[in-house]
């Protein structure tokens, strides 16, 4: 398992004394209701656009994790007029291979379902997301491979209403972040799940992405300073 994204491991302590207080607030906002028991994984995507627009919902939508395992001749590029600088705020895990992110969030205690249709499939809005969850969608053109369909806890298709019987990879994943999120406000309230260390140590850490021109001000190379 690997990052795509490097973030500092700790936020530098001065960061809070560069914010104006309304920044400060919107953070400590995002981070009471950002969630690490709710993931989507991609599996080979092709479109750098469908890879930023998912990448988008997720951090959106209050997710603060984005599993990916990028096929071997199309590297994990999201979009940069699509994402607009969303990527900052969320971890991109890529592994290998699909065992691979599959050991690795069963070893966190997630059930695994797979985004496909078949005679076993559960309907969308009969699922509880109640749990650690993460949800797989697949390649443009061929969907999620066997492998994750015939290793997963279960699968789950989207029902729809009209002649058309598909939709984009980006749209059936905003579709589903959307349900499971408002599910969950209707069982539990709107509020995140991180525990107090992580809320804290994510609080810090976008503290510091929110200086403008941090590298400079903090004497730490690598970080944009454009941001």
């Amino acid at each position: 398992m690997k990052s795509i994204k490097v973030e500092p491991t700790a936020a530098h302590p001065e960061a809070e004394e560069f914010l104006l207080e309304v920044r400060k607030e919107r953070v400590d906002y995002v981070v009471g209701l950002r969630t690490r028991s709710l993931v989507l994984v991609l599996e080979g995507l092709e479109d750098s656009f469908n890879m930023a627009a998912v990448l988008r919902t997720c951090e959106a939508m209050g997710l603060q994790e984005l599993h990916v395992i990028p096929r071997l001749d199309v590297p994990f590029s999201p979009h940069a007029k699509v994402t607009q600088g969303c990527e900052k705020w969320i971890d991109v895990i890529t592994h290998d291979t699909f065992a691979a992110c599959r050991k690795s969030l069963k070893s966190r205690g997630f059930s695994i379902w797979a985004s496909a249709p078949g005679p076993n499939a559960c309907n969308l809005f009969s699922m509880r997301f109640d749990g650690r969850i993460a949800l797989v969608f697949g390649n443009e053109r061929v969907g999620v491979s066997r492998e994750a369909v015939s290793a997963a806890d279960g699968i789950f298709w989207i029902p729809l209403r009209g002649f058309t019987q598909s939709m984009n990879v980006s749209a059936a994943a905003a579709l589903c972040v959307g349900y499971a999120i408002h599910w969950r406000e209707r069982q539990f309230g709107p509020g995140g799940d991180l525990t107090a260390a992580e809320a804290r140590s994510l609080t810090h850490r976008f503290y510091e992405l929110s200086v403008k021109q941090r590298g400079r001000i903090f004497r730490r190379t690598g970080d944009d300073e454009t941001r």
